[in-house]
């Protein structure tokens, strides 16, 4: 296997490092991001390399690259760093860690971040540069388009077809057999259950805050007691 280089320094960065590291067996040799974002010149004790210079210190025909950035401007962001890093003859890997055991029929594509437990069933596709997190649940017969981000619990039920540049927040879920359009935000506890045309948001009011403080809660409820 050929090393890798991940583009990023940040949270997301850390997360797949360890990964792609401990439990995928890729050789990481250096960080890369654009060179107003490099804070130190050293991130896991690898050298942080600028991005304009990346192919004059690891050329792309000696090493893979990932990009490990967040959903900034519905995933577009971590989209162009994907395509660029492409068009300049780097391939592209996917990070899927061995703990996720995904069915051997399940399909995706590159650039791909899988965290486990994720629950993936069989007869899934997954396009490019799509991530998963921890927890997520994606149903039999489900596909998921390009520069998507499922994050920890969301639920996409069997059969539903999910275009490109989604994001779905924590614990949001989706019901058998619907279609969601392109560029669509599904927010915290978001139930959608008819199909949702592009460029849509679906977001749940968070709850209302209760009129007692938590000391006066615990004693009226009796909460401590227990």
């Amino acid at each position: 296997m050929k090393d890798l280089i991940i583009f990023g320094n940040g949270k997301i960065a850390d997360v797949v490092f360890y990964y792609a590291k401990n439990e995928c067996d890729f050789n990481v040799v250096a960080f890369t991001v654009d060179k107003e974002y490099i804070i130190e010149d050293r991130f896991h004790d690898l050298p942080v390399i600028p991005f304009h210079d990346i192919e004059a210190n690891y050329k792309p025909g000696k090493y893979s690259m990932f990009i490990a950035i967040g959903y900034q401007d519905m995933n577009r962001l971590r989209e162009t760093k994907y395509l660029t890093a492409k068009k300049m003859g780097y391939e592209i890997v996917s990070i899927v860690s061995p703990g996720s055991k995904l069915p051997s029929n399940v399909k995706y594509g590159e650039n791909c971040f899988i965290m486990p437990p994720a629950i993936v069933h069989p007869e899934v596709e997954l396009g490019n540069n799509t991530f998963v997190w921890s927890g997520a649940m994606i149903g039999h017969h489900a596909t998921i388009g390009d520069n998507c981000w499922l994050t920890s619990c969301t639920n996409i039920s069997g059969v539903v077809k999910v275009g490109n540049n989604c994001f779905f927040a924590v614990n949001s879920t989706v019901g058998h057999g619907v279609k969601i359009g392109d560029k669509c935000f599904l927010g915290a506890n978001a139930l959608l259950t008819k199909n949702l045309e592009n460029n849509k948001v679906v977001i749940e009011e968070s709850s209302k805050i209760f009129r007692l403080e938590s000391d006066q809660f615990l004693r009226f409820s009796k909460f401590s007691d227990l």
